[in-house]
């Protein structure tokens, strides 16, 4: 038998997976200190992170310091996505109150993590979630941190509510003015904005046809989001344009959630006047605000009698899902016509929804031919209307002007 001599390659071992890493923070209130702080953590944690060899940066997940609650952060939602895409191995945070500031929520989410495989490091307590006596820390440590948010909050609010007393306002964020170290100065562009507000509503235009002229001229509002009939009606009564303050209008009922409550009477509020320079003078605010009870008066008076329309209620759009309501064109003249239009086309325009409007003597025309009790008439945009009656039974119908 012949000898065979066989080289046997030396197999190494397989290098270790690196540990994935990510950082949650809570950041700054405010658009420049959230971008600053939000720079300066990245910064931070990208090279504490990466000064350890075995670790792999995964990035910084940032919420606005404003609530310490789990539903209402949108990032701290996305890295518990990420951890149960099995994205991350393991998170740093500052401290426990920077995690979560209920105790509820803090041992709910670390015993998920947990039960994952993730460990939480809270570098102020030099704590992991993960170690043996973590749970442990971790209760007795977060209800020392929800205490002591109740002590701050409360804190804040004696602070905030003793420069109620003296009339100092605690913060604003409002079109036509700039707010800076509790002063109120005008923007001068964003003035001219609330000027033609003013005089398009007591000219005679409606709240929508401000929306659609804002729009149409590109004009943002100050969050740079979308108008809205309320937004139009926050300036419009808003007593801040006449140059004076209603102070704790709203008041934050819980500390953990932060959310603004309306004050009913909970509370007492202060009113300055004359506490900064106006855009809108007093004469023109107040016949502003007379124009907005009498037309809240007529339009009162006018939805007490819209019951008497045989489709109130009943037409529904099926681009958006809104209701149809009547709407008189060309009123006043001898082309005046009855018809019914989508809310949202009506309000917003056919960039929204490119509902049709539908003649209501084409609905009548249309009803004749039945009879058995409308429930449901759905609308569709291709001129067809689907009839869902009372006994369930439906009919689709072709319309045309």
């Amino acid at each position: 038998m012949e000898r065979i001599v066989r080289k046997i390659e030396p197999v190494l071992p397989a290098l270790p997976a690196k540990k994935r890493v990510a950082a949650y923070a809570r950041v700054s209130s405010g658009k420049d200190a959230m971008l600053h702080s939000l720079s300066a953590q990245v910064s931070y944690y990208s090279g504490y992170i990466q000064r350890h060899k075995d670790w792999q940066y995964v990035g910084v997940y940032a919420d606005e310091a404003i609530t310490g609650t789990k539903e209402s952060r949108s990032e701290f939602q996305r890295l518990l996505d990420d951890c149960r895409a099995g994205l991350i191995d393991m998170i740093i945070t500052k401290s426990i109150s920077r995690f979560a500031r209920n105790t509820l929520t803090l041992l709910e989410v670390t015993r998920e993590l947990k039960e994952l495989g993730i460990d939480v490091y809270f570098e102020k307590e030099n704590l992991h979630s993960i170690s043996e006596d973590g749970e442990l820390m971790l209760t007795i440590l977060a209800s020392f941190a929800q205490e002591e948010s109740l002590s701050v909050s409360k804190n804040c609010k004696w602070r905030i509510r003793n420069n109620y007393k003296d009339g100092i306002p605690n913060t604003f964020n409002i079109l036509g003015y700039d707010f800076h170290k509790g002063m109120l100065t005008v923007n001068k562009q964003e003035a001219e904005t609330v000027k033609m507000i003013f005089e398009w509503y007591i000219s005679g235009m409606g709240r929508l046809a401000i929306v659609k002229k804002l729009k149409s001229l590109g004009i943002k509002p100050k969050d740079n989001g979308e108008w809205d009939s309320r937004k139009i009606k926050e300036i419009l009564c808003n007593e801040k344009y006449v140059g004076d303050l209603l102070l704790q209008k709203v008041f934050v009922a819980d500390h953990l959630t932060k959310k603004n409550v309306p004050n009913n009477g909970e509370l007492p509020k202060y009113y300055v006047k004359d506490n900064h320079e106006a855009i809108i003078d007093r004469e023109l605010f107040d016949r502003v605000q007379e124009e907005i009870k009498r037309r809240e008066k007529q339009y009162s008076a006018k939805s007490k009698t819209t019951a008497i329309y045989p489709y109130t209620g009943k037409i529904v759009c099926n681009n958006c899902g809104k209701r149809y309501h009547r709407k008189i064109n060309n009123s006043g003249t001898k082309y005046q016509k009855a018809v019914w239009i989508c809310s949202t086309y009506n309000t917003m325009g056919k960039e929204y929804c490119n509902a049709k409007q539908i003649p209501e003597y084409v609905l009548d025309s249309l009803t004749s031919e039945f009879d058995k009790e409308i429930d449901t008439i759905i609308a569709y945009p291709n001129h067809v209307l689907k009839f869902i009656f009372n006994d369930n039974t439906i009919v689709e119908k072709e319309w045309c002007y």
